[in-house]
């Protein structure tokens, strides 16, 4: 069984990496509006599964592909990508001194079934200062991240504790996507070289 990747995410080829999976990339192009009264964890699942079936639909059979989408929750409400450096400021001062939840769908689309799981971590971030958001936003690391900010790079310092997975808020939970993996007859494990 072939795996696709349906994410153009340079942090989701390493983490694929990092378990040895051999797969090859179709970035999948969707709609990722939020639909009217949609919970968050409905919502990063409805995505994993689309950008999963949208690259899946001229592959061949013997091909599985793996989406997957992250969001940012705090007190109940998706935090995206900020649009701006006010809007990226705006949201770290919103997480500053606070618990939120990183919530991560992964889904694996083959001719034979669609597999899909959830995976809600808290994070829990230090209190921020404007300054520190301004200096951050200048490093450009906020700018595609949901939530404004990556727990892999800089965005790290803000960070006093999570209670979950690591590597899903990093965008791709590796012990329920190895489990997914290995029911639909993809190895890990099989691979050092890092994709392109």
């Amino acid at each position: 069984m072939e795996l696709v990747l349906a994410s153009a995410s340079p942090r989701r080829k390493e983490l694929l990496n990092q378990i040895g999976v051999q797969f090859s990339v179709k970035a999948a192009d969707i709609c990722e509006a939020v639909r009217p009264g949609e919970t968050a964890k409905a919502y990063v699942k409805r995505l994993a599964i689309e950008k999963a079936q949208a690259a899946f639909s001229d592959c061949s059979l013997d091909t599985a592909v793996l989406g997957a989408d992250t969001t940012v929750v705090l007190d109940g409400n998706i935090i995206g990508k900020p649009q701006n450096k006010a809007d990226a400021i705006d949201i770290l001062m919103s997480l500053s001194g606070k618990t939120h939840q990183v919530i991560t769908s992964v889904a694996i689309v083959s001719d034979e079934q669609t597999l899909s799981v959830v995976v809600e971590t808290n994070v829990t971030f230090r209190t921020l200062s404007m300054e520190e958001c301004d200096t951050y936003w200048n490093t450009g690391e906020p700018l595609d991240k949901a939530g404004s900010y990556g727990i892999q790079g800089f965005g790290a310092v803000f960070v006093d504790r999570i209670e979950g997975s690591y590597s899903a808020v990093v965008g791709l939970p590796l012990a329920e996507t190895a489990e997914l993996l290995q029911v639909i007859g993809v190895s890990i494990w099989q691979q050092e070289e890092i994709q392109g």
